[in-house]
């Protein structure tokens, strides 16, 4: 039978039939209900002195009014979650955090997710901007660059301060590289563990050089807002401590084999490879492909953010203007 709320006297009935100890499904008999109904009344809405039919139907009431309405996919939103996936390569579940917090509009990822499916069925190709398409997610431990040796003047992460460690300051950054196949090409990249705000630039390798200056290319437009900078035991570090004389700023290594350490980085990384998967060879990729990517991933609304994408709180946290954020990101 197709459901419907219980009434007043329905649950004065059912109060009545619970003190006498009437098994539920009697009770359910009689009202010509599915026991499952009356299981399901008494344990969501009965209070500490037992079940209560005014009571249960006060809390029954706000419980419906309080419940989101089911939201109709309009041309309006079919549009936004198009233009979400398309420009910004956000998740379902992004794009749903961001409706409600820009819009108003309460939308379930899993009917936005339906919608793709939907649009995949017929031919279209929305679900080819799905950070993992088809591809189960899995999760790296460990890391590949594990020895100490060859780094001059190396701190361990330990000694980094407190208000680092607990992220409750703007301005300490997670640096790495990621590699292209074959070891052609390589993209450095650092995150900002506040804000979540990205930054990357391609390199031809992993030589401690290079690797320095783009560090310090990126972050000098920024550099009121560079405390820390925490590293991989990656040789292309060698030279932080010129990193730290430049920028102003301390650095620090995680331990070998503690990757998740930079568990930021890390993560983050997985979504540049949206852009430059596994199997690319990086030599020919371009500053402007990289800068396009890194837009992109900052324009992208973030869970951990209450759904605000890290240009936004970024710049809420540093008064920065987003113009100026912007133009030295994309220097």
């Amino acid at each position: 039978m197709a459901y419907n709320q219980l009434t007043l006297q329905e649950r004065h009935y059912i109060e009545i039939e619970t003190r006498k100890g009437t098994f539920q499904t009697e009770i359910a008999k009689a009202l010509n209900r599915s026991q499952g109904t009356i299981s399901k009344e008494i344990s969501r809405n009965k209070g500490g002195r037992g079940y209560r039919y005014q009571q249960a139907n006060k809390t029954a009431s706000q419980r419906h009014k309080d419940k989101t309405k089911s939201i109709k996919l309009t041309d309006e939103i079919m549009c936004f979650i198009e233009n979400e996936l398309k420009t910004n390569q956000s998740s379902p579940e992004q794009i749903a955090g961001r409706l409600k917090k820009v819009h108003k509009i309460s939308l379930h990822h899993e009917s936005i997710y339906r919608y793709i499916l939907e649009d995949k069925s017929n031919g279209g190709k929305l679900y080819l901007h799905l950070r993992h398409k088809h591809k189960a997610y899995r999760k790296r431990y460990g890391s590949s660059t594990n020895s100490t040796k060859g780094i001059p003047d190396r701190v361990d992460i330990d000694q980094r301060p407190k208000e680092a460690n607990d992220r409750l300051r703007v301005g300490d950054w997670e640096a790495d590289t990621v590699i292209g196949a074959k070891h052609k090409g390589a993209i450095v990249t650092l995150d900002e563990r506040v804000s979540k705000l990205r930054l990357a630039l391609p390199q031809v390798g992993k030589f401690a050089k290079e690797t320095k200056e783009s560090i310090i290319e990126l972050l000098k437009p920024f550099s009121q807002f560079v405390k820390t900078i925490t590293f991989d035991n990656g040789k292309e570090f060698a030279k932080h401590m010129d990193m730290a004389s430049s920028l102003g700023c301390d650095t620090y290594f995680a331990k070998p084999y503690h990757s998740w350490e930079r568990g930021q980085n890390e993560n983050a990384n997985g979504l540049l490879r949206q852009y430059f998967p596994k199997g690319m060879e990086f030599v020919d990729i371009t500053r402007k492909e990289v800068v396009d990517a890194v837009h992109r991933l900052n324009s992208r609304p973030r869970k951990c953010l209450d759904y605000a994408t890290p240009y936004e709180a970024f710049i809420e946290l540093t008064g920065l203007d987003a113009r100026i954020l912007v133009q030295g990101i994309r220097l």
